[in-house]
């Protein structure tokens, strides 16, 4: 193994896009983990920290951790890529100087093998410090997935798993998370809350969400040639961070931290009004007009805003699926979501005729999707649904919730 030279090191500006090659940025990875230290200063002391799918070369996961290595008291930091042959965007990847120049360097597992990078208290270049410059690596015998039987027995070697992983396995990384009992941090696409699998691991708080970048833009760096929306571009540069020769930068709005690694956020109470003074006071207009609705496939009323719950109710509510941004599981009970395989559900519906604002009609099956509500008079000017002269509207997925007894 050899002590890798970052001083050089960049994306190739010919790399070829590619829907997984999302970068985080050194500021989001830094307020996610300082969250866990505010709650808990010794989170990472005396750790095993995995950071797999993460080249230090291109990554800010592997620099950050190895920069706070000794003040976070790691015990040891590991890291792994993917083989460039693996990935369809690595068609014209460039060995870096650090690697061409190192004795272990190989022309053809440069291309078909992961790496592993490892950094240990050992400060090999005596400079005084232990930091990025005593890293070293090695080559993978295969080529860094993270379900090959090497990466996950070094997942089995960690205490805590840290990364950014292909957004199109993300379900499937997490899953291997949780079978290898791993504490971690991961960033993912908040859609994930809406699987049944994964829904299941909230309600049995098996993960939650993390502290940061709920419910705003996450900005992440992507290689050159990427097909970024200009609009999405130009909000990332709005936020700091415009194009440069390496790479471009777009925003997700619907990026996350999840996580099972607590902290200070997650035991923060919502201030609620009571349900009176909601519907007299609230902000939102649909509350004051028509009130807590009661679903007609679900036991529960329906609460459209996170901020609208009422305190003083004590059944079953379904609110926003943003509202596992905030949940809190001293103060609420997640039940179930309103999806066709939820275990709550009181009603079937058959097919249905959908109404579209023009008149026109069509065969669905939709209304068994979500909350459904029952209304006397087809809606004016919005969608509806027809069941044999029943009329029926829908509302978007909704977490069931109840307020616990917090007295």
């Amino acid at each position: 193994m050899a002590t890798v030279e970052y001083k050089n090191s960049h994306l190739s500006a010919a790399r070829s896009a590619k829907n997984d090659e999302f970068y985080t940025q050194w500021a989001d990875i830094e307020r996610e983990m300082n969250a866990y230290l505010e709650y808990d200063p010794d989170v990472f002391r005396d750790k095993v920290v995995l950071l797999p799918c993460d080249d230090p070369e291109w990554s800010n996961f592997a620099k950050f951790f190895a920069l706070h290595f000794m003040d976070y008291g790691l015990k040891k930091l590991v890291s792994t890529s993917y083989a460039p042959d693996s990935n369809p965007a690595e068609l014209d990847y460039q060995p870096t100087l650090f690697e061409m120049n190192d004795p272990q360097f190989d022309e053809i597992k440069t291309r078909t093998n992961g790496k592993k990078f490892v950094l240990e208290p050992k400060d090999i270049n005596d400079d005084g410090v232990v930091n990025i410059e005593d890293l070293k690596w090695e080559y993978l015998d295969g080529d860094g997935d993270f379900r090959s039987a090497e990466v996950t027995a070094l997942r089995d070697e960690a205490d805590i798993v840290i990364t950014n992983p292909p957004f199109s396995l993300f379900r499937t990384f997490v899953a291997w998370l949780i079978e290898g009992d791993k504490q971690f941090s991961v960033v993912g696409s908040s859609n994930a809350v809406t699987t049944k699998d994964f829904f299941a691991l909230i309600k049995a708080n098996r993960l939650w969400k993390g502290a940061t970048a709920n419910n705003t833009d996450m900005v992440f760096g992507v290689p050159k040639g990427f097909p970024v929306k200009e609009s999405d571009r130009l909000k990332a540069e709005r936020l700091g961070y415009p194009s440069t020769d390496a790479y471009d930068f777009t925003r997700l709005g619907n990026a996350c931290w999840f996580t099972n690694m607590d902290h200070g956020r997650r035991h923060e109470p919502l201030q609620l009004m009571t349900m009176e003074d909601n519907l007299r006071f609230s902000k939102h207009k649909e509350i004051k007009s028509v009130g807590y609705r009661e679903y007609d496939n679900f036991d529960a009323i329906d609460v459209a805003f996170t901020d609208a719950i009422p305190g003083d109710y004590d059944g079953v509510m379904g609110v926003p699926i943003s509202f596992l941004d905030r949940y809190n599981p001293d103060q609420f009970e997640i039940i179930s979501l309103t999806q066709t395989w939820s275990d709550v559900s009181t009603k079937t519906y058959p097919a249905q005729i959908l109404v579209s604002p023009d008149g026109r009609r069509k065969t669905v099956g939709a209304l068994n999707s979500g909350p459904a509500f029952k209304v006397a008079e087809p809606p004016v000017g919005s969608s509806y649904y027809d069941i044999n002269g029943e009329f029926y509207t829908s509302a978007y997925k909704r977490v069931l919730i109840r307020r616990k007894d917090t007295s």
